[in-house]
């Protein structure tokens, strides 16, 4: 596995710095371009951003060129990813999980003609997807779900609540998991669709995070006549299209480069302090968060052969998954120490510190160990899959 960029990748590199310097709006980077405020302004934001990326050839790095993209090696997609965050370019989590989970998932397992039909959409910012997996009683062991799907004509007919839903309130579509065979083990039973969230029947209830902020929803379904042609693969056999969505969402490139990020960020907050910079328990505590994050890169770069070879991602992601998750919360635990009473402040108090940047990634980190599957999951997927141990 070669850990360097080639002189190829290098050039490339550059291709996408030039392109952000000369399409970032007009003050970005100063942080005098207003940015939005609310979820639904972030959302109308990211959606015209993700246009503009689209326009430029920058969306869909990885994908076919067939369905928009511009089939790049997921090696380019992790130099556009550095650079991305490097840039501090708009935050895309707020399009959704279209590019990052679905159209992978289309792309692996749609029909020619659902590909045709989603796979532009969410490249151009047109839809926002969201993900209807976890319920009350499903969330790490999600093969337990019982929201029903009854065949009728030429439809299927979905009950059941979904809950933990983001961008469920904004969402055009939702990538939704149900059961529609009571009566087989439950890995057998499921059925992957795609959700138009627009159907009657359709309630959405926004979650507020400790975070302050409503982006998980609880999403009631009573009696929702879905089209048959929106089912992915095969009636009953739709674990194994979860597994992949599952896959590309615990190996994504992009947390290291945001994490990477994030660590610049602490390093500057602790040289803004004298006296505490000069603490050697603080400056050893900061170096190992580098070695994590070094080692963080090159496994990274490591699991992109695996993905290249084999193409999707393998239960090595869920390596990376835990690597990143906890690497994250220890990240922010120091940050709050070193920030000490402003760092706990929010970004509607004058007072926080860097506008309750740490404030809001401290919270927010604690849920990196729990979505795409707790910690706990991620080691029994590395126990059983990657080391070939046993059940315990």
């Amino acid at each position: 596995m070669e850990f360097r960029p080639t002189v190829a990748e290098e050039l490339f590199r550059r291709e996408v710095q030039s392109w952000l310097q000369a399409t970032l709006p007009a003050g970005w980077c100063d942080g005098t371009f207003p940015r939005p405020k609310t979820a639904a302004d972030r959302v109308a934001f990211a959606r015209s951003w993700y246009g503009k990326l689209w326009e430029g050839g920058w969306a869909g790095l990885s994908w076919p060129r067939e369905y928009g993209g511009r089939d790049l090696s997921n090696r380019e997609h992790l130099v556009f990813s550095e650079e991305y965050v490097r840039a501090a370019a708009p935050d895309l989590i707020d399009v959704g999980v279209g590019p990052g989970l679905v159209g992978p998932t289309v792309i692996a397992h749609g029909t020619e003609a659902q590909k045709k039909r989603i796979l532009p959409a969410i490249l151009r910012g047109d839809e926002v997807w969201c993900q209807g997996f976890s319920e009350p009683g499903a969330g790490s062991d999600l093969a337990a779900l019982q929201t029903r799907a009854v065949r009728d004509g030429d439809a299927l007919v979905v009950t059941g609540q979904k809950v933990w839903t983001s961008f469920a309130r904004f969402a055009d579509w939702c990538i939704l998991v149900v059961r529609t065979n009571p009566d087989v083990p439950k890995h057998r039973g499921l059925t992957f669709l795609m959700l138009d969230m627009r159907l009657a029947g359709i309630t959405i209830r926004p979650l507020v995070e400790m975070t302050g902020v409503a982006w998980f929803n609880e999403v009631f379904l009573e009696d929702v006549r879905v089209p048959l042609d929106c089912v992915i693969g095969e009636i009953d056999r739709g674990w194994e299209i979860v597994i992949t969505t599952l896959s590309h969402e615990r190996a994504s490139v992009t947390p290291y480069p945001r994490i990477q990020s994030e660590l610049h960020g602490l390093v500057a907050l602790l040289r803004s302090r004298a006296d505490q910079a000069a603490d050697p328990r603080l400056r050893q505590r900061i170096a190992a968060l580098e070695c994590e994050v070094e080692i963080l890169r090159l496994s990274t770069w490591r699991s992109l052969g695996t993905t290249e070879r084999d193409g999707r991602p393998g239960p090595e992601g869920s390596v990376l998954k835990l690597l990143w998750s906890e690497l994250e919360q220890r990240l922010f635990e120091l940050a709050s120490e070193i920030a000490g009473p402003r760092g706990l402040l929010d970004e509607h108090d004058p007072a926080a510190l860097e506008g309750g940047r740490w404030q809001y990634g401290m919270l927010w980190s604690r849920a990196a160990t729990i979505y795409a599957g707790t910690s706990e999951v991620q080691r029994n997927i590395i126990a059983q899959r990657v080391l070939g141990l046993p059940r315990g």
